[in-house]
């Protein structure tokens, strides 16, 4: 690809990574490395005054090499308008609260300034992690979206052991399990949807959560060969590494690259150059979007190199 790009994060803090895992601060090195120039700023940052470009105050940085408290130098700042950069990539961590919301909208106006944004900010709202996977049925386990008591209790009777999650939850947050004895159902219940105000999810139980909550990436419509498989530790149901879950990079199954292949291309179409799908056992969980993770941990594990197809995967997108 002719010539260096200047590439934009849209991020947390600079401040707050974890540079030892963090996917983001992996993507930045591998496109320094190529030549690229890098810039960060936070949501919060972003500005659009009428009659004017979306604008951010802008942190021009670059990689040292250093360890997890020196691993950035600022070597300038300015408010400068989105439009003025190759890329902008949209890699705020969720929670996908209003904040985020109105930052989509932003980012979308910084579209129609000119601005080449991934994942689309029209995606990123239209694809809510939980809810998204219902457009896939042929591969979820039963799955109710709902508010009503009554409904979870029917569902949980049908089913017997099932999975209770908030919308808007992350890094395993609100995941609870119920048994076939119905212990706590109704405060569970009660507890998810604020007294029938909150719309919750509930799941048949996949047994297969024992051997891991696979995380899937798939890059311009393409999966990486290899899934980090979140393994529950303990007493813990949950495999998520926030949670104290262990990841083991593993090669991708039959089932997984069945997955992979048919929603990857219907996804990358919609604007999705990033897409993590959790896959346990043999069933679709969630369609990460807003910010998915495990580069490195694959790479580190494998010798794949996930920042290299990610940035090969960018770098043909502004070609």
């Amino acid at each position: 690809m002719p010539g260096p790009k200047t590439l934009l994060f849209v991020a947390d803090p600079l401040e707050a990574f974890k540079i030892a895992k963090d996917t983001t601060f992996s993507m930045m090195r591998e496109a320094q490395r190529r030549g690229h120039r890098i810039a960060a700023c936070e949501p919060r940052h972003l500005v659009w005054r009428s009659g004017g470009p979306v604008q951010a105050m802008v942190r021009d940085i670059e990689l040292t090499g250093g360890g997890p408290y020196d691993w950035f130098r600022e070597t300038g700042s300015a408010m400068r308008a989105l439009k003025e950069f190759d890329a902008v990539l949209m890699r705020k961590d969720p929670p996908f609260d209003p904040e985020y919301f109105y930052a989509t909208h932003l980012l979308q106006q910084a579209e129609r300034d000119g601005a080449r944004v991934f994942n689309s900010p029209r995606a990123l709202r239209d694809h809510p992690e939980k809810l998204a996977i219902m457009e896939f049925p042929q591969f979820v386990s039963p799955t109710l979206v709902t508010r009503d008591p009554e409904a979870v209790r029917r569902f949980h009777a049908e089913h017997g052991e099932i999975i209770l999650k908030p919308l808007d939850g992350m890094g395993g947050m609100g995941i609870f399990r119920v048994g076939p004895d119905g212990l706590n159902l109704g405060s569970i219940t009660e507890t998810l949807n604020g007294q029938g105000t909150t719309t919750l999810m509930v799941q048949k139980f996949v047994p297969a959560i024992a051997q891991g909550d696979k995380r899937v990436l798939v890059i311009a419509g393409r999966p990486v060969p290899f899934s980090l498989a979140r393994i529950p530790q303990g007493s813990e149901i949950r495999g998520n590494l926030a949670a104290g879950g262990k990841g083991v990079a593993q090669p991708l199954s039959a089932r997984d690259l069945e997955i992979a292949n048919a929603l990857g291309p219907v996804l990358a179409a919609r604007g999705l150059l990033l897409v993590g799908l959790d896959v346990i056992g043999d069933v679709l969980t969630e369609i990460n979007v807003t910010s998915p993770t495990c580069f490195q941990e694959i790479t580190q594990q494998t010798g794949f190199d996930v920042p290299a197809m990610f940035v090969d995967a960018l770098e043909a997108a502004l070609a």
